[in-house]
């Protein structure tokens, strides 16, 4: 609850008043009906007693959609502090190990996806189930308390029989299963099938391959398994549920035979025993009910959040040192007997690799899928540390650069680069470091300088926006990169940067990437040698360690892994198929 006056306090603080004033009322509309019924048996004046039964009665149609529309307000707002936080333990962390860690996925998804409908209502529904169970609550134990006055025990029997089944009923309000197998792997397929039916990147196929029955059937499936697996281990047992019935009924019972008894004797008068019966009836609202599933389904996300402030802190936090220059790597960038593993996995990528990249070189970092190749990429921008050895720029260890300083110094293009859905300006400078100037010239160079207006959205969800194709982005990621090397960048990390482009094209686009970053280390990794064969230095990986590397000259007169890999490629360009497209690429 602290949450709610974090969130916004004078909506909190009125929410709070409305509860109470709402838990109020019940007990309140009782003892105006009493005190009616009295002022008629002694034929006194009706008017006050009739305002104050009238004043309640209009309180109780008025205040609940008042404190509905509070309740909405509010739980948009701890939505958003728990958006908030959320971005902000994601994005803080120095290393990207918290988002790619096993142990933590359950807890993201959860807290990511809180407010979308899937698991759950939207928080700020369930705002008006968490204040329906409350106001039953306190109105409840007011009557209660009122009942005190007719006699000390009825309070005690009563409301002693309504509390126990909160006890009795507990195992009712608690998913015990949350986390066995069974439902994350329900979850997961279930979030699954609903991500690919409502997003855009999925549509085509799903249309072309005849795919929405089997999507949507999937989704109802896993839905539904999660449901029965809700139900199995939420559902009310039994036997509690008779202990219940059976000692909510002998509670009242006595209660209410001894205030008959009490009328019968004249020793209750019509109006006390209208007052007192009314409160009994309200002191059932103390009932258990659907308040503990309102506040799993609401406390779920919440603490989930709070719980990954700290670890993926932990998870995902890189020793930040102090060296910091604002020069260019100078002599070389040099791996030392690195080996590396992914915090949750078994498989170790890089083991005992050592490469040495002269500075103001170009170098391509070739090898099968699996090799290693993205996690050399991953290692040298500081998103993870070497589980064993070091990396070290002009013989100081990577560790101890200024995190932010030695960023400053790399950029690059990854394979699932970004699709920035703002201004092409936006897209080339995100940053905003860079003149007119020099985006123009980025785009230039990397062959997109007619794709668009500066000031152009990249999305047709916005008025006047445009929509690009996958080579057309690609050209924009190779901006983005340009740009930040005209802006003081040393080093320029191309991970598979044109695979979305035909031959002729990348060919022709990383000619022009390798004169614009001549003096710039240029470190590429792909799989296409028509672009590789353009570097000035060629590495080799397989199992994480290097077993060639020279120029592509050199390695093709090794005959070894590399002119394996080469002739392959080579190959597949037939002439009768490419039209001589194999000697002008490959030759």
């Amino acid at each position: 609850m602290m949450l709610l006056h974090r969130s916004h306090f004078a909506l909190a603080v009125a929410w709070w008043l409305l509860l109470i004033s709402r838990g109020l009322l019940p007990a309140l509309l009782a003892v105006a009906m009493g005190m009616l019924i009295g002022a008629v048996e002694r034929q006194s004046d009706l008017l006050a007693p009739l305002i104050l039964l009238g004043s309640f009665f209009v309180l109780v149609q008025v205040l609940p959609p008042l404190h509905l529309v509070v309740g909405k307000n509010l739980g948009d707002h701890v939505a958003c502090l728990l958006y908030d936080r959320l971005s902000e333990t994601c994005v803080r962390p120095e290393g990207m190990g918290h988002l790619e860690n096993a142990d933590l996925t359950h807890d993201l998804a959860l807290a990511r996806d809180f407010d979308l409908g899937i698991s759950g209502p939207p928080l700020s529904i369930s705002m008006d189930f968490i204040a329906s169970g409350l106001v039953e609550l306190c109105a409840g134990l007011v009557a209660c308390m009122i009942l005190s006055a007719y006699a000390w025990w009825a309070p005690l029997v009563l409301g002693g029989a309504w509390i126990s089944t909160h006890y009795l009923l507990r195992e009712s309000g608690v998913w015990r299963d949350r986390n066995t197998d069974a439902v994350r792997t329900a979850q997961r397929h279930a979030d699954y099938a609903y991500k690919i039916a409502v997003n855009p990147p999925a549509s085509k196929e799903i249309r072309l391959f005849g795919l929405a029955g089997w999507v949507v059937e999937r989704f109802r499936s896993h839905r539904r398994r999660l449901h029965d697996l809700r139900w199995e281990a939420t559902r009310l047992r039994e036997k509690p549920v008779v202990w219940s019935l059976l000692l909510v009924l002998a509670a009242n019972a006595m209660v209410f035979t001894v205030m008959a008894i009490d009328v019968s004797s004249n020793e209750l008068g019509l109006d006390r025993m209208v007052m007192f019966a009314s409160l009994a009836f309200t002191t059932s609202m103390i009932a258990f009910g659907g308040l503990s599933w309102a506040l799993d389904n609401a406390s779920a996300p919440a603490g989930a959040t709070m719980r990954l402030g700290s670890s993926m802190y932990d998870v995902g936090s890189l020793q930040n040192g102090t060296y910091a220059s604002d020069s260019k790597p100078e002599r070389n960038i040099c791996f030392r007997n690195v080996s590396f593993k992914y915090p949750t996995g078994e498989k170790t990528i890089l083991e005992d690799l050592n490469l040495t990249i002269p500075a103001g070189s170009s170098i391509a970092i070739v090898g099968q899928n699996g090799a290693g190749k993205t996690t050399l990429a991953k290692l040298l921008c500081r998103l993870y540390d070497p589980t064993q050895g070091s990396i070290e720029i002009d013989g100081v260890n990577l560790c101890d650069w200024d995190l932010i300083n030695w960023r400053n110094r790399i950029t690059a293009v990854f394979q699932d680069f970004v699709r920035y859905e703002l201004t092409l300006r936006d897209n080339v400078d995100p940053a905003g470091q860079a003149t007119e100037e020099v985006i123009l010239r980025a785009l230039e160079s990397a062959g997109a300088s007619d794709l668009a207006d500066l000031d152009t959205t990249l999305s047709k969800a916005y008025a006047q926006g445009v929509d690009l194709s996958g080579g057309q982005w690609q050209r924009i990621a190779l901006a983005r990169a340009l740009s930040a090397t005209y802006c003081g960048a040393g080093i320029v990390l191309l991970d598979e940067p044109t695979a979305q482009l035909d031959v002729r094209g990348e060919r022709e686009i990383f000619r022009r990437i390798l004169q614009e970053t001549r003096d710039i280390t240029t470190i590429l990794i792909s799989h296409r040698f028509s672009t590789v064969r353009q570097v000035d230095h060629i590495c080799v990986l397989e199992h994480g360690r290097v077993i060639e590397e020279g120029s592509h000259e050199t390695l093709m007169q090794l005959n070894g892994r590399y002119r394996t890999m080469f002739d392959l490629q080579a190959s597949r360009f037939t002439e009768e198929e490419e039209g001589g497209l194999a000697l002008d690429v490959l030759d």
